[in-house]
């Protein structure tokens, strides 16, 4: 079984056709390894959507007027709590279905595999992470890697 944070709930919603869809298992699996070692509480969500919601979410938060794979929205905890008050709110995750099968099949990913990678990649995001300069990239980059390889998961680079 995989290690994870302490407490962790992950609330998984589905507005979109389940077809080849991991179950919420698969992605507590993956949310518990991506977070494992980095954060001991932690709440998110994650919504798969379709190409529509996925667009408009992409167009309203990040001004792209096309579905992306994965948004990660980080929780905006209130100002003003006292110190002692942790709140393990960690932020929601959006996954686009059709935006994610397309890739894999372009990219001869396995499907679940590529979920995992987004997931993970999402949930780094969440903990604040990012990729805008070739250091930050590659860190994270290896950090995906390394969490996927403790999941029996392939390089999701490999072949890019």
């Amino acid at each position: 079984m995989t290690k994870g944070p302490v407490r962790l709930d992950v609330a998984v919603g589905y507005a979109a056709p389940r077809a080849g869809v991991p179950a919420a298992v698969s992605f507590r699996k993956w949310v518990a390894a991506a977070l494992a070692g980095r954060i001991r509480e932690a709440d998110l969500a994650i919504r798969i959507v379709d190409i529509e919601e996925g667009r408009a979410l992409n167009h309203h938060y990040r001004g792209k007027d096309y579905a992306t794979n994965v948004l990660s929205f980080p929780a905006e905890l209130p100002e003003g709590l006292p110190k002692h008050v942790k709140l393990p709110l960690l932020g929601d995750l959006v996954l686009c279905a059709p935006v994610v099968a397309r890739e894999a099949n372009e990219q001869n990913k396995p499907l679940n595999a590529h979920y995992a990678h987004l997931t993970v990649h999402g949930c780094l995001h969440l903990l604040g992470l990012d990729h805008q300069d070739p250091r930050e990239a590659d860190a994270m980059e290896q950090l995906e890697r390394d969490i996927l390889a403790s999941l029996g998961l392939p390089d999701p680079y490999l072949g890019n």
